[in-house]
């Protein structure tokens, strides 16, 4: 959510902003707030005045009675009564405009980088860097569920049975890597100097609305019956709702932390052949980041946090490049953001495995997160990004390590978390 005052002294600058995000059916809610603003701002002055005027009056009352002029004491005590019932309607008309104007300015999207790419979706965002060489094999890469079964390593008959589709069962040898990689990312950001955490896999609805905008939270969450309780789709919901309504120290700043949780997502729409097995799926594990920082230093940030899932996944022997997200692929919260992307050798392509976002203040005045300041309080800046998010990024890793007898190489910096196997074979 950006700052009203914004809208109040340059609502060309929010309108034009609508537009690169290719938004046009949002520019008359620019009006529209002004509009209430206005209105809000008039009632608030109406209140103002009358609550003078009854403090003027009520003070009045007290020397009339010792006088002995109950009478008009009488008088001034209907006329406080009735500004008192003014100013319940009043009030009344000031909440009611308050939470218009805040249901209207939720959906307003945040300022946009200057250096972010114009583009209407995620086929115009700009390749930035490829790091490590992509090589396609002179032999054939099984599809990645083959490669699980020949490990015996899935059962997605099983989980379509017991869950539906978009389920699975990982087993032996996959689920010991799975779990590898989760415990390597974790120890990974830990040496990074981020604080590790395990956080609540529900929240509320008003931290779910303070992270991420409607029409997200309708794609994506999936709300606990007859609760205020949402399945949280990243940690990072979790993480930031930690802040909530909190005034912070200025030299507690910044907050690193790496946080493990499951992720439920709906998923919503149909989906190409790679997409079946583990790719798209409604529960999935991730190792996640966020940071929480001084607004000067939140990009100096963001570099440093895609930077280190690069260095990650370079790790592990898998080619990765990084894509600026353009404007129209951007979520109405996000000020820039870009994707790290896996090569996948049997695809010849790259494919998403993580998004670094600076969400600038849009959470934090949502939520209420500030930072105590010398001159005043101001609201903090917060980012988050993926560093791991297996299964899917088992395929990558699969891909990028098979060998033509079907076993898989495990790296070198992986071999502590899998009791020292350095290769995984195929079940005979």
């Amino acid at each position: 959510m950006i700052d009203i005052k914004l809208i109040r002294e340059n609502p060309d600058l929010v309108k034009e902003n609508i537009k690169k995000k290719f938004q046009d059916h949002k520019l008359e809610l620019v009006d529209k707030v002004l509009e209430l603003d206005k209105k809000n701002r008039e009632v608030k002055l109406k209140g103002d005045e009358l609550r003078s005027s009854r403090n003027s009056l009520s003070s009045q009352i007290g020397n009339l009675m010792k006088s002995g002029n109950r009478e008009e004491a009488e008088k001034i005590k209907a006329e406080v009564n009735e500004i008192n019932a003014q100013l319940v309607d009043n009030e009344k008309s000031e909440e009611e405009l308050a939470n218009e104007i805040k249901n209207i300015m939720m959906k307003i999207p945040n300022i946009i980088d200057d250096s972010v790419p114009l583009g209407k979706d995620d086929s115009e965002n700009v390749e930035v860097k490829k790091y490590g060489e992509p090589v396609v094999p002179d032999y054939e890469i099984p599809y990645h569920t083959d490669i699980m079964e020949k490990l015996a390593g899935i059962d997605l008959d099983s989980a379509r049975r017991v869950a539906g589709n978009g389920f699975y069962y990982l087993v032996g040898d996959v689920a010991r890597l799975h779990s590898a990689v989760i415990s390597y990312a974790r120890d990974f950001m830990i040496n990074k100097g981020f604080t590790y955490c395990i956080p609540p896999f529900m929240i509320r609805s008003d931290v779910v609305t303070g992270v991420m905008s409607f029409e997200e939270m309708d794609a994506m969450m999936y709300k606990i019956e007859g609760e205020d309780l949402y399945l949280i789709g990243t940690s990072e919901h979790s993480m930031i709702g930690k802040f909530k309504d909190q005034i912070l120290k200025k030299a507690d700043l910044p907050y690193t932390m790496t946080s493990y949780s499951p992720c439920f997502r709906k998923e919503k729409g149909a989906h190409g052949v790679e997409e079946r097995g583990v790719y798209r799926i409604h529960q999935f594990e991730k190792q996640e980041m966020i940071v929480v920082c001084e607004p000067e230093e939140s990009y100096e940030w963001y570099d440093k946090m895609w930077s280190y899932t690069v260095e990650l996944f370079r790790s592990l022997d898998i080619p990765v490049r990084t894509l600026e997200c353009c404007s129209g692929d951007l979520a109405d919260l996000k000020a820039k953001s870009c994707d790290v992307e896996a090569w996948s050798p049997r695809q010849k392509k790259y494919f998403e495995v993580g998004s670094c976002s600076n969400l600038t203040d849009a959470q934090s005045r949502r939520l209420g997160i500030r930072v105590k300041g010398e001159k005043g309080n101001y609201f903090a800046h917060t980012l988050n990004n993926t560093v791991v998010a297996p299964p899917r990024m088992l395929i990558a890793f699969l891909e990028n390590n098979y060998n033509p007898d079907g076993s898989i190489n495990i790296p070198e910096v992986l071999q502590p978390y899998m009791g020292g196997i350095s290769v995984l074979r195929a079940s005979e």
